[in-house]
């Protein structure tokens, strides 16, 4: 078998997840919010959205170790083989994690294994960044510019999905009151504002989508 083909195919695979979940959750975002519609079906709605947000969840660990082992073969980026095991083993932690939150959602030690998810998520970040802008000085071992700035353009999802998180946090609190106490002008509100506040930020990871999926094909770069 061919490990790059499988590789390849992969990391396709979690990108036509990672934008069509994410096109599926932006979609049922509104339903959530539509304050013109029962609160059962909100609840359906959010539960659709959940779902299909799982897609970009999983996707997001999985395409940075897909890339970097391709990138690998490919000579465009030179890591000994520990160091690409690590990447793989740090991503199926992510991975990992994000799939206990989902099934476990609302018991109590996930507020702690969500803290963690966020910390991971940062380091994450400021470790790719750091390599690709030194790759890009000469300093990293990464022997294409295009590869550094689709790693620094990954690094700018995951930023991305962070400010979503941060915005989304008086959401929950406005949903149970939803579930609760039915609706009111002020659970509406909250609610609808806090979606609206992650809409530029959902555009803003379809673009670096489209921008990586650009550098992937030598569209650009």
């Amino acid at each position: 078998m061919n490990e790059f083909l499988w590789l390849q195919f992969a990391h396709i695979v979690a990108f036509v997840y990672w934008l069509g979940g994410d096109l599926g959750t932006f979609v049922a975002s509104r339903y959530v919010v539509n304050r013109d519609i029962g609160v059962e079906a909100r609840a359906i709605a959010l539960k659709i959205m959940l779902a299909c947000d799982q897609g970009p969840k999983m996707s997001m660990p999985l395409i940075m170790p897909l890339g970097m082992h391709m990138a690998v073969i490919m000579g465009l980026v030179v890591i000994p083989q520990w160091a690409l095991a690590l990447v793989w083993l740090l991503a199926l932690v992510w991975l990992g994690n994000v799939l206990v939150l989902y099934f476990n959602e609302g018991k109590a030690f996930t507020a702690r294994l969500s803290q963690f998810d966020l910390w991971f998520r940062v380091a994450v970040v400021v470790s790719l960044l750091v390599f690709a802008v030194l790759g890009l000085a000469g300093k990293a071992p990464i022997n294409a510019d295009w590869v550094a700035w689709k790693i620094i353009v990954f690094a700018a999802l995951v930023c991305c999905g962070i400010a979503i998180r941060i915005n989304l946090k008086p959401f929950v609190p406005a949903f149970v009151k939803l579930m609760s106490e039915g609706p009111s002008d002020a659970v509406n509100d909250a609610m609808a504002n806090s979606v609206a506040r992650c809409r530029p930020w959902v555009w803003a990871i379809w673009l670096g989508l489209f921008i990586n999926a650009a550098f992937g094909i030598h569209l650009i770069g």
